[in-house]
């Protein structure tokens, strides 16, 4: 043992300059356009950090009027980035940008704003790990940077390969402070060279950045002449955005001018939530709910993810809970990296708080548009009502905070609770929710429930059966029935009515299904002479299948019996007359068994091309004989 301690050597991992560079080239981040947003952010700190030196007193500036310029010169194949943020230093040079993986940024956060993380999330300043800088090499074979310090009056001049290989000039001339960083655009990525392909990359991610950022050509045409006076340039970002305002300070039309320019979306959205988190979560954000053309819409959400007002992704599963990724927003979350990995935030403690907010914060506003504002809540309630319960199943959190909220429509175009429901309903059909999945095909049956004072609500989503799966767990003792499922009490006259075999015998004859269920009851409607109910169960089963099916899952093929049974109306005279015709035992009688088992079909769902087909066939001959 003792031999082995007298051999053991100790050192360091060396990286030779020349391999970590064609790494950095290739791989350093999966998008080679995010580069624009690495050096842009890059200026926009040095610009944050000379206004936090100003403020502390550390530097004394006369021109506070900073911004930022992205030049592209299609001739010279630059693109520049230019600033007039604080700048470097011969020495600032060598340690920040000849040193791979040192961040100036970092070392300014702990000298002049404590290590404490809350305080480093609220300082503004975007980068931390010094990698940045070095994607501009993604796309450059030359790398310049012109930079000239605050406290200087001379500048330095880096000049880079692609190869990692660099050349320093001192008392460079640069007019006042600030850094150029002048990228040399490789033949190969020459789209870099185009405005509008930059214009584009600037839109999608320092729309919202902190500093005034320009754009020009320097190959543009010139057709200003000397009548015509040259507008005045604008910036291609907006340095205040709406969600880093306070609530109170927004109005409507703000946040839907917000809503129209960022996600160029010509709908109204429904309503918004201005998310505004303190310490310890310490993130802002706005949150709109979209207004869907269908229930299968909500794959169109769209909820970008910001880092100090920079751009970092859309739709980050790992922040925005699944059933959410419906909505449209933004998030601004600093306590995040900036270079963010899925890996990171699927193990973020920070990141599992900001769901949950998000995830109250959304309840929250649901149940008090509900509370307060019930009028207009179920005016969006069709709009609302698929996410709501596709929230629902996928969070059983989110169903305790919004399940009193929740609002069922019914076929007189009301709305009610699902309290409010059984409280009218106590007395008729205690604990029994009765349903339509088809307000046009299931009208006689509706028919029916209306003359008996019965509401009927609707569910004619395939999402709903899911759905009130759910409500029974919650509720033990309530009971989701369709209308042709089952016949209600309410729906019975008094009195018991007799079985007659024989027309059970011919029923099944003309339905073509000798275990068709054939009962007998005494129902308040006289008109009506037979009714076909198919079980809540079996329905339900079928509605599975369909989902299955649409899924691509092999399940949804599997077949299962049908609970099916024909109920008859003994009070009906139709069906006293076909009891007559029964014992003559004649033909007729039959002929009129198919059409009022073809009708009570109908009225129960779509035929089939042979159903149809053979219904009208003996409609006619019906007709003949008349």
């Amino acid at each position: 043992m003792s031999e082995e301690i007298k051999n053991t050597e100790k050192g360091g991992i060396s990286v030779e300059i020349e391999h970590i560079f064609p790494i950095i080239k290739k791989w350093l981040y999966s998008e080679k356009e995010i580069f624009l947003r690495e050096i842009v952010s890059n200026a926009c700190d040095a610009v944050t950090k000379l206004k936090r030196l100003t403020s502390l007193g550390e530097a004394q500036i006369d021109d506070e009027n900073y911004k930022i310029t992205v030049t592209v010169d299609k001739e010279a194949r630059t693109l520049t980035v230019s600033d007039n943020g604080i700048g470097m230093t011969e020495d600032e040079v060598r340690r920040y940008i000849c040193q791979i993986a040192l961040s100036g940024a970092l070392e300014f956060i702990e000298k002049y704003e404590g290590k404490d993380s809350k305080d480093a999330a609220d300082n503004g300043i975007i980068g931390h790990f010094g990698l940045g800088f070095y994607s501009a090499f993604m796309v450059s074979d030359t790398v310049d940077v012109i930079t000239r310090s605050y406290t200087s009056d001379t500048a330095v001049k880096w000049v880079c390969s692609e190869a990692g290989e660099y050349e320093i000039t001192t008392d460079y001339t640069r007019d006042g402070r600030g850094t150029d960083v002048v990228m040399h655009i490789m033949e190969n990525e020459s789209e870099f060279l185009e405005e509008y392909r930059i214009r584009e990359m600037l839109d999608k991610y320092c729309s919202f950045m902190p500093v005034e950022i320009y754009l020009k050509s320097e190959n543009a045409k010139d057709d200003s002449s000397d009548d015509k006076k040259e507008d005045e340039p604008k910036p291609v970002n907006d340095t205040h955005p709406l969600w880093q305002k306070n609530p109170s300070d927004c109005t409507d039309e703000e946040y839907d001018e917000f809503y129209h320019k960022v996600f160029r979306d010509y709908r109204e959205p429904l309503f918004h939530i201005h998310l505004n988190a303190d310490y310890p979560l310490n993130f802002r954000g706005i949150l709109y709910f979209p207004r869907l053309s269908h229930e299968y819409d909500n794959l169109e959400g769209q909820v970008k993810l910001y880092y100090n007002q920079v751009f970092v992704a859309d739709n980050i599963k790992e922040v925005i809970p699944e059933f959410l990724l419906m909505l449209k927003g933004v998030l601004d979350c600093p306590e995040l990296p900036l270079n963010v990995s899925r890996s990171y935030l699927q193990n973020s403690g920070y990141v599992a708080k900001i769901s949950a907010h998000i995830v109250k914060k959304v309840a929250d506003k649901l149940c008090s548009m509900f509370n307060l504002e019930r009028e207009n809540y179920e005016k969006l309630w069709e709009d609302l009502k698929t996410f709501v319960e596709y929230g629902c199943l996928r969070d059983r959190k989110f169903y305790d905070r919004v399940k009193s909220a929740i609002v069922y429509a019914t076929t007189d175009n009301k709305y009610v609770t699902l309290d409010e429901y059984l409280e009218k309903a106590k007395e008729k059909h205690e604990n029994t929710v009765y349903y339509t999945a088809d307000v046009t095909a299931q009208a006689q049956y509706i028919s029916m429930f209306a003359a008996e004072g019965i509401e009927v609500v609707v569910l004619d989503k395939m999402i709903d059966t899911q759905f009130i799966n759910v409500v029974e767990q919650d509720n033990e003792n309530v009971k989701f029935v369709r209308i042709d499922a089952d016949v209600a009490g309410a729906l019975k006259a008094d009195g018991v009515a007799e079985s007659n075999e024989k027309l059970c015998d011919i029923f099944k004859e003309v339905s073509g299904n000798s275990e068709l269920k054939v009962t007998f009851e005494l129902l308040k409607n006289e008109k009506i002479p037979a009714i076909l109910n198919i079980s809540e169960e079996t329905r339900r089963m079928e509605d599975m299948m369909k989902m299955y099916r649409r899924a691509g899952n092999a399940m949804g093929d599997m077949k299962f019996p049908t609970d099916t049974s024909l109920v008859v109306n003994a009070n009906s005279s139709l069906i006293k007359r076909l009891a007559d015709e029964a014992e003559s035992g004649g033909e007729k009688a039959k002929k009129i068994a198919k059409q009022i088992y073809t009708l009570a079909l109908l009225a129960q769902r779509q035929l089939n091309a042979d159903e149809l087909q053979a219904f009208l066939s003996d409609s006619f001959d019906m007709l003949e004989n008349i």
